[in-house]
């Protein structure tokens, strides 16, 4: 099936750039990969966040149809990887809107943002109230890392006077700076999660659910491989791994692969020592890279397209040369002695625990399939793919090792899951990966028609009701657990 061209044209009338500054610091990425190690087994982490973690509630607000309940707690990933999230997005800010009168238990769905999904009101607005008016059902919307709480239009010292920020003051709108800033979003946003739900529970709600449309579902859906329990889970216009999203769908055309490029040339850690980090080893793993360097040179012409380089931007792209720097190479994780202790003190604590945190290292990393590949095309192994080919590779398997639902545990009842997507998704490409019924038997997908674009503005309804359907499904199930 073809791609919407309303997804298309879409994409193109925006000038937003993503990954302007590039990957990331190294010794960052490392430390984001160790922790990675550590959430994607539900038993090693299901410690990481007491039960009784500190939140506040310090505004509530009476209105016509609702209350609505603004709270704050500070972030879990700063305890646990300290230094990783920058200062102003360590006190993690929500809403709670609930109705004034409960139809029928008290059941919560908490709400992940999508990509430019800042502040509350747009989640408030289109599906938090109509969700109280439609079933009495209440809904949480916690802020995303790296996201403003207000609208841009007001004055930075208004804002931070109001409610403050968890966006950089050094960044563009929903721009993230590097690739590394995704994937801490992430972590932070699984950890983030697990506070609300358990003080949800302390709070007598029942029962709870996670959702998210886009980025959001993405979020929502490694939120709840972490969760202990039985819970539902409605993922909307996402999929099994982002990897995609930034290698081949629409929203590839706004990544600054020329800068993604330049480092991973210049900079020996990302190909000798990052690279083997990566122990994702599904059967799609760094298919779309591999597959660019075996079709090559077609595939790169196909790829210059896709970036819409001339003749005279490629050269200057390839222009890099392949010599290393010596000062990169032996990179250690530390991020300062205070991070290198903190995450120290944790493995120590989970192998106390007497649980292994050792990993088996997956042999299909990308210099393992690189060499494969050479081997197999009859070229040398010191043989060099090209760097367009070794940076998309490089990206695919970055955002596998963190993003990848097959790379976390599955959640505990699959069946609890309802997956909404669209046909003619052009932001999110299902080519070339695993679908999540493959990852997660048993769970269901709905599928509408129409791209990414056109279902976020015209099938809020259908999101609903996916949400309605899974509650219904887990009090058919799990009536007795309240």
């Amino acid at each position: 099936m073809g791609v919407s061209r309303l997804d298309v044209l879409y994409r193109r009338l925006l000038l937003t750039k993503l990954f302007i500054q590039g990957w990331g610091k190294p010794e960052d990425l490392k430390r984001i990969f160790e922790f990675r190690k550590i959430i994607g087994d539900r038993e090693r982490c299901k410690d990481l966040v007491p039960k009784d973690y500190p939140v506040y509630i310090d505004k509530k607000e009476d209105q016509c149809d609702c209350q609505i309940h603004d709270g704050f707690f500070i972030s879990p990933l700063e305890q646990i990887v300290p230094g990783i999230l920058p200062p102003e997005a360590v006190k993690a800010r929500f809403q709670l809107i609930v109705p004034k009168k409960w139809q029928r238990h008290r059941p919560v769905c908490i709400h992940l943002a999508g990509t430019g999904d800042h502040f509350f009101w747009r989640r408030r607005t289109l599906m938090a109230r109509p969700m109280i008016k439609e079933t009495g059902m209440a809904s949480l919307l916690l802020e995303n890392p790296y996201y403003i709480l207000l609208l841009e239009t007001l004055s930075d010292a208004l804002t931070d006077a109001l409610h403050g920020y968890r966006k950089p003051k050094d960044q563009l709108r929903s721009s993230l700076k590097n690739v590394s800033d995704l994937l801490v979003m992430g972590g932070a946003l699984i950890l983030e999660s697990a506070v609300l739900l358990h003080w949800l529970e302390r709070e007598g709600y029942w029962p709870l659910g996670m959702t998210g449309i886009s980025m959001g579902g993405y979020m929502a859906s490694l939120a709840v491989t972490n969760w202990p329990k039985p819970i539902p889970l409605i993922p909307c216009l996402s999929w099994s791994t982002a990897s995609s999203v930034f290698t081949t769908g629409v929203l590839s055309k706004a990544v600054n692969w020329r800068e993604l490029e330049k480092q991973y040339a210049i900079n020996s850690v990302y190909e000798e020592e990052i690279v083997r980090l990566l122990e994702y080893g599904g059967v799609d793993s760094f298919k779309m890279g591999q597959d660019l360097v075996k079709n090559s040179p077609d595939s790169l012409d196909s790829l210059e397209h896709l970036l819409g380089l001339s003749g005279n931007e490629e050269a200057r792209v390839n222009r890099y040369p392949r010599a290393r720097s010596e000062a990169g190479q032996g990179m250690l994780i530390t991020g300062g002695d205070r991070a290198e202790a903190g995450l120290e003190t944790l493995l120590s604590s989970l192998n106390s625990s007497g649980k292994s945190f050792d990993t088996p290292r997956l042999p299909r990393n990308l210099h393992a399939i690189n060499t494969q590949h050479a081997k197999s095309m009859g070229s040398p192994v010191g043989c060099q793919p090209s760097l367009q080919g070794e940076s998309l590779s490089f990206m695919k398997g970055v955002m596998d090792e963190c993003t990848h639902m097959a790379n976390f545990s599955v959640p505990v009842d699959p069946s609890l899951i309802i997956v909404v997507q669209a046909k003619e998704d052009a932001y999110i490409p299902r080519t070339g990966v695993l679908s999540l019924q493959e990852i997660w038997p048993g769970c269901e997908v709905r599928y509408l028609d129409g791209g990414h674009i056109s279902a976020y503005l015209f099938k809020q309804n259908q999101f609903r009701r996916a949400i309605y359907d899974a509650f219904d499904r887990f009090l058919q199930k799990y009536s007795n657990l309240q």
